[in-house]
């Protein structure tokens, strides 16, 4: 299974810590730029 990653989502895992969880749910991860871009600036 492939996830598309939205913004608030990503930054509410990171959070509390919970980025580890993805890919081991889904696998491939996909951050769109414009998504990275978001939560990174």
């Amino acid at each position: 299974m492939i996830l598309v990653a939205d913004c608030s989502p990503l930054i509410a895992l990171a959070a509390c810590g919970g980025l580890f969880l993805l890919e081991p749910l889904f696998g491939t991860v996909i951050v769109p730029q414009a998504v990275y871009d978001e939560s990174v600036f």
